[in-house]
């Protein structure tokens, strides 16, 4: 029988591919005591760094995994519990732990991405979870389904939810008939269509929730609920980072553009960099970025304002920014009358990254009210 009394902090599993991880360093010692949330050690992959967070409450009573040391996926790392517990049974915990069995098919379906072939082209796409609820993540300029992998299983835990690469971006068509917001509207229309989701809760970030406002406008039966993570489509001004982030050509460009997205310079990884440059060599991205950027955010101006068209029928509305944004300002948070909004501090453009425990949190909150 399992003693739930002892809590196990195991190596995560972030986004669809990741099968081992680094432990960079503890955030806590011994003894500690630990609420949910709590950041209890660093870990690293090959894609991004991250804080593994409590989800119980109790004490650190054992860290196991040891510093720059690479671990698979759910080997023991450390153990959590009440200080009732005796340290004899933290040890036979500790050394009789075997890593949970994979669920059948994981190791095939699990790392498996799906593709739907619709009216906009051919779309890679992710699909957690089973719950009643459905949510529909969408992705900003130049980013792709994998920036979800600190939120798709959270929100997973009580909703079905997809994340899609939008044209031009990730794995997906790189084919664009028109340019602009209207043509990503009708992409997502038809991904939504192509796969019978009727009514969805829509998260979008930056230019995905410029696309999730439209999608509001133009098809209000299916939209159930928006969150606005930096969302473009509220103000007018943007920073440069689209523009740099277009013209950029080598790693040496590259890094301190992408830099611009965090709080934490520190994330900004070499393999993110390499695998964002990858990704901008592929054949027909450079003129769909080009297309988007000049349609979308010419002359460093928002040119469409969705937000506008939304006045007196904003479905419930969450709107979340981190307050160091160098790409759309902060005080873009407050233009939409009727949302409810919240700045978190110690973050930047990818808040939903740098605080992701924070920002499931809200959102899952939102979905449920």
């Amino acid at each position: 029988m399992t003693d739930t009394r002892i809590v196990p902090i195991v190596m995560p599993k972030w986004g669809l591919s990741m099968k081992e991880g680094k432990v960079t360093g503890w955030l806590l010692e011994d003894g500690s005591k630990i609420n949910p949330g709590d950041a209890i050690l660093e870990v690293e992959t090959d894609k991004i760094a991250g804080a593994v967070e409590a989800h119980e409450a109790g004490v650190l009573r054992r860290r196991v995994g040891q510093p720059d040391t690479v671990y698979p996926v759910k080997t023991l790392l450390g153990v959590i519990a009440d200080p009732s517990v005796p340290d004899s049974e933290i040890d036979a915990f500790v050394s009789s732990y075997v890593a949970p069995a994979a669920e059948e098919d994981e190791e095939d379906q699990g790392q498996k991405y799906e593709f739907a072939d619709t009216a906009a082209g051919s779309l890679r796409y992710a699909k957690r979870g089973t719950g009643a609820e459905t949510v529909v993540l969408i992705h900003g300029f130049g980013g792709d389904l994998d920036n979800w992998l600190f939120n798709i299983d959270a929100l997973a835990e009580k909703a079905t939810v997809y994340a899609l690469d939008l044209p031009g971006h990730g794995q997906s068509v790189k084919k664009l008939e028109k340019s602009g917001l209207a043509a990503m509207v009708a992409a997502l229309n038809a991904f939504m269509d192509k796969l019978s989701i009727g009514k969805a809760h829509l998260v979008g970030h930056s230019m995905g929730g410029a696309i999730a406002l439209q999608m509001a406008a133009d098809h209000p039966d299916k939209v159930k609920s928006l969150t606005l993570i930096c969302s473009a489509g509220l103000g007018g001004e943007i920073g440069s980072y689209v523009d740099d982030y277009v013209a950029a050509q080598g790693r040496k460009d590259l890094k301190p553009v992408l830099e611009q997205l965090f709080a934490d310079k520190s994330l900004v990884s070499r393999q993110l960099v390499d695998d964002v440059l990858k990704y901008k060599r592929l054949d027909g991205v450079e003129g769909i970025l080009k297309s988007l950027s000049a349609s979308l955010f010419a002359g460093r101006k928002q040119q469409d304002a969705p937000a506008a068209k939304l006045a007196g029928k904003l479905p419930p509305t969450l709107i979340i920014w981190g307050k160091e944004d160098l790409i759309i300002p902060a005080s873009h948070a407050s233009l939409l009358p009727g949302a409810r909004v919240h700045v978190i501090e110690g973050a930047g453009h990818m808040v939903f990254m740098e605080k992701a425990s924070d920002v499931n949190n809200l959102i899952k909150a939102h979905i449920a009210g």
